[in-house]
């Protein structure tokens, strides 16, 4: 499974999500523009030493990575009229998440409106915060393919050796 996030605006929560993929095995997509950067403190000290076993990778593009894969995808968002747990999502799902300020361009809910799904709220309600809205979907898709984890983590070097760097120097 991977999370792709779509420009995330702020760095604690993506901190959070990276926390929550390092303990499912989970990959990161962050979509640019980020609100933030990578060597932001916040997010490193959210993630805290979190970050060595997952594997994060940034894109520019996600419209153009979406038409590319052969992975399912589906989008979450306050819009969505499908309830998260009638997706159907199999190991090697793509879960994707708006930015907290703007959420998802229409452009996408007018291409893959069919993959459009909300976690239920009362009437009155915005939405929930995005960590926790990624860790909701996230383990609803593990629970239907019953909770089968990696059983090593992979640790990119390239990306150890940027973060212990940056936490290190407190960047």
């Amino acid at each position: 499974m991977k999370i792709i996030l779509f420009q995330p605006q702020i760095p604690q929560n993506t901190g959070n999500i990276v926390r929550t993929c390092s303990n499912t095995g989970s990959g990161l997509i962050l979509v640019h523009p980020l609100g933030f950067s990578t060597k932001n403190r916040w997010l490193k000290r959210a993630g805290l030493d979190y970050w060595e076993g997952v594997d994060v990778e940034e894109i520019n593009d996600l419209e153009a990575h979406l038409d590319a894969t052969t992975h399912p995808f589906y989008f979450f968002s306050s819009k969505g009229t499908q309830n998260y747990t009638e997706a159907q999502y199999e190991p090697n799902s793509l879960l994707i998440f708006g930015s907290e300020t703007a959420g998802l361009p229409p452009l996408y809910w007018e291409k893959w409106k069919d993959r459009f799904f909300t976690i239920p709220m009362i009437p009155s309600a915005r939405c929930l915060n995005l960590a926790s809205s990624a860790a909701v979907v996230l383990y609803e898709a593990l629970r239907q393919n019953h909770f089968s984890f990696p059983e090593k983590r992979e640790l990119r070097k390239e990306s150890a050796t940027l973060i212990n760097t940056d936490v290190a120097t407190g960047a």
